[in-house]
């Protein structure tokens, strides 16, 4: 039974420091069964959060002009931060009440709140007004009822803060550029393409599960990978291939995207009998969404000298930021684990969760500013800027960066 483990699964949970008698291996057969169970039902409980987080993320840019067509890409922005934001402020809340109460009650009261957050989500398009702000509330109270897994624990020493920060650092990074990229990749091609908004969703539905199954091949090929050159030398080489992905999507060339021009109207009132009045009524949602003005928004002063994003280079840009974003995800977490060392690493975790949270609301809130004013080739080029400023810490902390037990000299790295 022993032999068929994974070498990963096999590892033991450890002590304190060396030296001490809790360094000792802790775990018996018992708890060890009982916590893969524990992380295997996490990872179902992850997948479907995933997929169901996927599949809005998509529909948000054209549902939000569909039931208030005065938001605007800036206001997109702030509602799919409100998730993160609701996130980072509910997990201190529910890391404290773990603490002192039995852990399923917060876990109950943030379902609760998820469900009654999706019924708001699906019937946003009754209220007669004001239903873009209502949006943003349903997307702030999703984000509360994802904050429950989050456990407030007493931290440990013997740790190298500066490599604990800088680890927090590139993480923040890392899902501030995917949470710009999922946030602007709806509105892009629409505006590059001249897709209406269904196919706006479904084809972005296409790429995002591509990206998912390149996702899976990649973290099986990371783990044999870091066993020969390390999760430093990975994370580095993530952050290069994001960054050549951002600098391909940058716009060349002398063709431009088709623009929008919005139709005029007049103030007058139109002769228009009581047949064609009931002919308007009866057409279907659809037909009105096909005859909606398609391209690249004049209300968009950079269409008019911002070259187009290719087809090939917008998804050769998508295959390499998909190739580089699971593996900075995947590093940085395994590399703090193994910083932060065996002991209960609740805290430092939320730190972590804090930080991803805080990009979640950033990214979305500065692409969809920069977008919206300047355009394409603006936003892209600060986004390189960063993630070359991001390599040259992790060039500096590089050799912070390695396990407390290889720190402490208990194992050689």
């Amino acid at each position: 039974m022993a032999g068929l483990r994974n070498e990963s699964e096999q590892e033991p949970l450890l002590g304190d420091t060396p030296g001490s008698r809790e360094w000792d291996i802790l775990e018996t057969e018992e708890h060890y069964k009982s916590r893969w169970r524990s992380i295997r039902i996490l990872y179902l409980t992850m997948f479907l959060s995933s997929v169901g987080f996927s599949i809005v993320m998509m529909s948000i840019w054209p549902y939000l002009q569909k039931i208030d067509p005065t938001a605007d890409t800036s206001f997109l922005g702030w509602v799919i931060a409100s998730y993160s934001l609701g996130q980072m402020v509910a997990s201190p809340i529910f890391g404290l009440w773990s603490n002192y109460r039995p852990r399923k009650e917060a876990l109950i009261v943030s379902i609760l709140i998820s469900v009654a957050a999706n019924c708001l989500y699906a019937y946003l398009h009754i209220p007669a007004s004001h239903n873009k702000y209502y949006m943003l509330v349903a997307r702030g109270l999703l984000g509360i009822g994802a904050a429950s897994t989050d456990e407030a624990q007493v931290p440990q020493g013997n740790i190298d803060q500066v490599a604990v920060v800088a680890i927090n650092v590139l993480f923040f990074v890392a899902l501030f550029i995917f949470a710009l990229f999922e946030t602007i990749i709806t509105p892009l091609t629409m505006d590059m393409y001249a897709w209406t908004q269904e196919q706006a969703v479904l084809y972005n539905g296409i790429i995002l599960a591509a990206l998912g199954v390149e996702a899976v091949v990649i973290f099986l090929g990371v783990k044999l990978l870091s066993k020969k050159i390390g999760e430093r030398a990975i994370l580095l080489g993530g952050l290069i291939v994001v960054w050549v992905g951002f600098f391909i999507l940058l716009p060349w060339g002398n063709q431009f995207p088709k623009i929008q021009w919005e139709d005029l109207h007049n103030n007058s009132i139109p002769n228009t009998t009581f047949g064609e009045i009931i002919i308007g009524l009866w057409k279907s949602p659809m037909e009105d969404d096909n005859e909606r003005p398609t391209g690249c928004s004049i209300e968009q002063a950079w269409c008019l000298y911002t070259p187009v994003i290719h087809l090939a280079q917008f998804l050769t840009s998508v295959v390499l930021i998909g190739l580089g974003y699971p593996v900075c995800n995947l590093m940085s977490y395994t590399l703090y684990s193994k910083i932060l060392g065996p002991k209960p690493q609740g805290v430092y975790m939320g730190w972590l969760t804090a930080s991803g949270s805080g990009a979640r609301i950033l990214g979305p809130m500065f692409i969809s500013q920069v977008y919206a004013h300047w355009g394409p080739r603006w936003a892209f080029s600060l986004v390189c800027g960063i993630i070359v400023l991001t390599i040259t810490l992790l060039g500096v902390v590089y050799k912070r960066l390695i396990a407390l037990s290889v720190r402490y000299g208990r194992i050689q790295e």
